[in-house]
C-alpha cells in the first residue's frame, strides 16, 4: 500500500452527542462513588509476569485495608490458577463481611457456570457479564447485526439468573457491560441493558450494575460524559441501576473522563491503584480519590501511607511508579525552580502564621504529610535553584533561617558548588558549604575561648575575655552599649580589625532543653565592603559574640 501524504485522512472524528440540554457541565462531585479494583483481574491480566496467589494475596489485602469494599478477584473461566486463587480467598475467611468479591464472565453458558461455582460458599458476590456490542465489533468480530448481539447478552442473563438459583446460600448481584460502550451508539446500549433488565428483574433495593466502559478512549472527555448522561437519562427504572465507570487511558484522559462521567450521573468507579491495565491503562483510582479530597471530598479512602501502598503495588504489578505519577511519583512535591521554590517557601512561612488548618499553598495542592509524606524533599537544589532552595533546605536540615540579605550572599557559593559538581546538591553537600563560608568550624584565626561581660558604673557593657589568635590564647577587653558592640570595640582595640554592625538577627534552633541559638550579623568594613558572620551555641549571648568573630575572621 503506497505511503499516504496525509495520513491523518485515515480517521474520522467521533460524532458528538445530540444532548442540547445536557446538564453535567453545571454540577460538581460533592460525595464519592463505589470503588471497584480491578487490578486482581483487568490490572492482573496486563502484566508482563501476572500475579501468582501470594502476590494476589498480598494486593486484596491492601486493597480492603484501604477500604476498597468492591474487588474484582479474578477471571475464574480463564484457566484454574484464577479458580483456584478465587475458591480459597472464599473458603479462607479473609474477605470481610463489607467487602463484596466479584468475577468477570463473557456471556457463554459454560463459563458463567464457572465463574458461579468460583464463588461457591461467598456470603455475597458480584457476577460480571459481558458482550462486545459497538459497530466494529459487530461488523469485524463477530459478523453479527444488532438483534443478534442483543441476544448473546439477553441469553447470558438467563444464565446468569438461572445459576443464581443453584446457590441460594449467597446474596447475588449482577453487573452488565454492553463492552465497547464508548464506540457504540447510546440508544443501541440501552436497548441492551433495558433487555438484560427484562430478565433480570432489578429493584431499587437489588440494583443492577451497568458498566458502560471507555473500553477504547475515543473522543475527548466531555463526549464520554454525554454518553453517560445521556444513558441514565434513558435506561428505564433509573433507581434500579447503578451506572459503573470503567475508563481505559488511550488519549491519557481516562482520569477526566471518569471525573466528567461521574458529574454526568455515574454511581461507581472501576479502575486499579495507579492507574495499571492493558495498553495505557486503566483509570486510576489513586488519583480520582485524591483529586476529590483536594477539594474537600471525603473519598472514603485511606491513603495515608502512599509509600507504604505503592511499595505493595509495585511489589506486585513489578513494575515501577514514574516518579512524576499524581500524588505518588518521589518528585511530585518537588521543586527544583528557583521561583518554585522561593513561593514555597513564602507559603510555609505564613502557614506557620496562620489560626486555621486551610491549606493554601503555591505549587502544592496537597499536603504531603496528608500521605504519610515529610516537608524534607519539597525543595532540592540544583543548578536551577535560587536562594529560596537552600534557604528552605538548610532551615529543615540544620534549622537554621538565614536572612534575606544573608540569602543572597550565600546563593553565589551554593551555585558554584552546583555548577562545578553538575547535579543535585544534597542536604550535606550545603551544610557543608554553608560553614565553609562563615567560618564554623576550628582552627579559624580568631576563635573564642571564653567570656565574661559586666555592667560598669556608667551603665556601658565590659566585654572580657580570652581569644585564641592564630593559635595563641590572648586575654582583651572592650567597652560598649551592650554585648555586640563592646566586642566589636575589642576587636579594634585588640586587633586592629574595624567592623561597623548594619543587621543582626538571631532565632532559636529547635525547643526544649537541647535547643541552640543561631546569631548572623552584617558588618561593613571601611572599604564599604560587606561580610557575614554565624554563630551558633546553646546560649544567644554567646552565639552572638561567634558571630562578630565569624565576621572578624572574613577581614583575615
Amino acid at each position: 500500500m503506497p505511503m499516504l501524504s496525509d495520513p491523518s485522512v485515515k480517521y474520522r472524528p467521533f460524532p458528538p452527542i445530540d444532548l442540547p440540554d445536557r446538564r453535567w457541565p453545571s454540577r460538581t462531585i460533592a460525595k464519592p462513588p463505589i470503588w471497584l479494583s480491578t487490578d486482581l483481574r483487568d490490572g492482573n491480566q496486563a502484566l508482563i509476569d501476572p500475579m501468582g496467589a501470594e502476590k494476589k494475596t498480598r494486593f486484596f489485602d491492601l486493597l480492603v485495608r484501604i477500604g476498597i469494599k468492591q474487588i474484582e478477584v479474578g477471571f475464574p473461566a480463564s484457566g484454574a490458577t484464577d479458580f483456584d486463587y478465587i475458591q480459597q480467598l472464599v473458603r479462607s475467611g479473609r474477605i470481610p463481611d463489607d467487602v463484596t468479591p466479584q468475577v468477570l464472565t463473557q456471556a457463554r453458558r459454560d463459563l458463567i457456570e464457572t465463574s458461579f461455582a468460583s464463588l461457591d460458599g461467598a456470603r455475597t458476590a458480584i457476577v460480571h457479564l459481558y458482550n462486545a456490542i459497538s459497530p466494529a465489533w459487530r461488523r469485524i468480530v463477530f459478523g453479527m447485526d444488532r438483534s443478534e448481539i442483543k441476544a448473546i447478552a439477553v441469553e447470558g442473563a438467563k444464565v446468569l439468573r438461572d445459576q443464581a438459583a443453584k446457590y441460594p446460600e449467597t446474596d447475588w448481584r449482577f453487573e452488565y457491560s454492553p463492552e465497547t460502550f464508548s464506540t457504540a451508539e447510546v440508544d443501541f446500549s440501552v436497548e441492551v441493558c433495558a433487555a438484560v433488565m427484562e430478565v433480570l428483574r432489578p429493584t431499587p433495593d437489588k440494583p443492577i450494575i451497568f458498566n458502560l466502559p471507555s473500553t477504547v478512549e475515543c473522543a475527548t472527555p466531555n463526549v464520554y460524559a454525554d454518553q453517560i448522561e445521556l444513558f441514565g437519562r434513558t435506561i428505564p427504572d433509573r433507581d434500579s441501576v447503578i451506572i459503573s465507570l470503567h475508563t481505559h487511558n488511550d488519549r491519557g484522559t481516562g482520569i477526566a473522563a471518569c471525573e466528567l462521567g461521574l458529574m454526568a450521573g455515574a454511581d461507581r468507579v472501576e479502575g486499579c491503584l495507579f492507574g495499571n491495565g492493558e495498553r495505557t491503562g486503566n483509570c486510576d483510582l489513586v488519583t480520582v480519590a485524591l483529586n476529590m479530597y483536594s477539594q474537600g471530598v471525603d473519598p472514603g479512602l485511606d491513603l495515608s501511607d502512599i509509600d507504604g501502598i505503592a511499595g505493595v503495588v509495585e511489589y506486585c504489578n513489578q513494575l515501577p511508579i514514574h516518579p512524576r505519577h499524581p500524588y505518588v511519583g518521589e518528585l511530585v512535591y518537588t521543586s527544583f525552580s528557583g521561583s518554585h521554590q522561593d513561593a514555597i517557601k513564602k507559603g510555609f512561612e505564613a502557614r506557620a502564621r496562620q489560626n486555621d488548618e486551610r491549606w493554601e499553598m503555591p505549587y502544592l495542592p496537597l499536603d504531603p504529610a496528608d500521605l504519610g509524606r515529610s516537608y524534607e524533599a519539597v525543595i532540592r537544589v540544583n543548578s536551577q535553584s535560587g536562594k529560596g532552595g537552600f534557604a528552605w533546605v538548610l532551615e529543615q536540615d540544620q534549622g537554621l533561617k538565614l536572612p534575606k540579605r544573608m540569602q543572597a550572599h550565600f546563593s553565589r557559593h551554593v551555585q558554584a558548588l552546583a555548577d562545578e559538581l553538575g547535579r543535585e546538591l544534597q542536604a550535606e553537600d550545603i551544610w557543608q558549604v554553608f560553614r565553609r563560608v562563615y567560618r564554623l568550624d576550628a582552627p579559624q584565626h580568631f576563635q573564642l575561648v571564653d567570656y565574661d561581660e559586666t555592667k560598669a558604673p556608667d551603665g556601658t557593657r565590659v566585654f572580657a575575655g580570652r581569644i585564641g589568635v592564630g593559635g595563641r590564647i590572648q586575654s582583651v577587653s572592650g567597652r560598649g552599649n551592650g554585648l555586640i558592640s563592646s566586642v566589636v570595640a575589642t576587636l579594634a582595640d585588640a586587633f586592629g580589625v574595624s567592623l561597623e554592625v548594619r543587621d543582626y538577627t538571631e532565632h532559636a534552633m529547635g525547643a526544649g532543653t537541647d535547643a541552640r541559638a543561631a546569631a548572623y550579623v552584617e558588618c561593613a568594613l571601611p572599604s564599604g565592603a560587606t561580610v557575614w558572620g554565624v554563630g551558633i551555641d546553646e546560649d544567644v549571648a554567646t552565639a552572638s559574640v561567634r558571630a562578630i568573630l565569624s565576621a572578624a575572621n572574613a577581614v583575615r
